[in-house]
């Protein structure tokens, strides 16, 4: 159900905006994005796992709020992170 390690810096490699970037909004809503898409595969098959559903509603509220502070203070950047992680239709 987590990221492995190798994932979770194969994530921060692709959207770190700097050599020592692990924090910038782009990075958190990137780990968060893998997060909530390993936690909907297992809520498929365990639709009565509420702790989980529970879990997965707060991290989605969690990336809402990164994306929404993102959107105010850069909206390019926004969008690039939306349409590299496919969010968005």
């Amino acid at each position: 159900m987590s990221i492995t390690k190798e994932t979770k810096q194969e994530t921060i490699q692709n959207f770190k905006r700097s050599a020592n970037d692990t924090g910038s909004s782009e990075v958190q809503i990137a780990l968060l994005t893998g997060r909530i898409n390993s936690l909907t595969e297992h809520m498929q098959s365990h639709n009565k796992d509420y702790s989980c559903r529970r879990g997965l509603l707060r991290l989605v509220s969690q990336r809402r709020g990164l994306l929404d502070y993102l959107k105010g203070v850069d909206a390019q950047r926004y969008l690039d992170v939306i349409q590299k992680l496919n969010i968005r239709k």
